[in-house]
């Protein structure tokens, strides 16, 4: 995801007679809203990170170098390829299918300087979020089509290690579910990416833990309008 940098951050430049560079204060709510997202991977030399990698982390390695070569890179296009080849291997995932609008969520939420695609450390957090979203909606989907019951959205979404208020469940079922009210397999992992992506990107401008943060509107609106 496109985040900004908490300090040195530049006003528009002045066009006309618009002088001030808007300013936006996000607040969130003062209810039970909690997540805490994986650290990110410890900085070690890269000969000691391939050496503790394991089998499947080192055939996605040799995928990116296939694709990418050196730049270790790939785009929406590559990584819906990837995934979805990782997701036939294993024998309890083979009927989830991921698609590109998920593909082009993922990379932007992971996107950390706006290029249009991931590093391989980035698709190894990704992965492991995948692979628990992926046991969590096999659990707990229900019927012949396996969708996410909307009565059941809170529940399954502590499960993942979100706590979020009664607004907001309302809301992502606004957003995510069908007409019946359930959330298929791609709708529920756009919801994941996503809710995942934007506590990430909230707490690296947050300070001092106080749950709110200032943001100029051009960084709001490339923060929101990019995932």
């Amino acid at each position: 995801m496109f985040l900004f940098p908490s300090e040195d951050r530049k006003k528009p430049a002045k066009a006309g007679r618009s002088t001030k560079a808007k300013t936006g204060k996000i607040v969130r709510e003062k209810v039970q809203v909690t997540y805490k997202p994986e650290p990110p991977p410890p900085k070690y030399h890269f000969s000691k990170i391939k050496a503790s990698e394991s089998e499947e982390i080192r055939q996605f390695r040799k995928q990116f170098v296939k694709l990418s070569e050196d730049k270790m890179e790939v785009s929406a296009f590559e990584l819906l390829d990837i995934l979805n080849k990782a997701v036939k291997r294993r024998p309890d995932f083979r009927s989830m299918e991921l698609g590109l609008h998920n593909c082009r969520m993922m990379v932007a939420a992971m996107d950390s300087d706006a290029t249009g695609k991931i590093g391989f450390e980035e698709f190894k957090y990704l992965w492991n979020n995948l692979k628990k979203w992926l046991v969590i909606f096999k659990d707990r989907s229900q019927g012949r089509t396996h969708v996410i019951q909307g009565k059941d959205l809170s529940k399954v979404l502590g499960t993942a290690g979100f706590q979020l208020s009664p607004e907001l469940y309302e809301v992502i079922n606004n957003r995510y579910a069908d007409e019946d009210g359930n959330l298929e397999f791609e709708s529920f992992i756009s919801c994941l990416v996503r809710l995942d992506a934007m506590f990430r990107a909230f707490k690296s401008l947050e300070k001092d833990d106080r749950e709110e943060i200032h943001v100029y509107l051009h960084e709001w609106l490339q923060l929101t309008m990019y995932i």
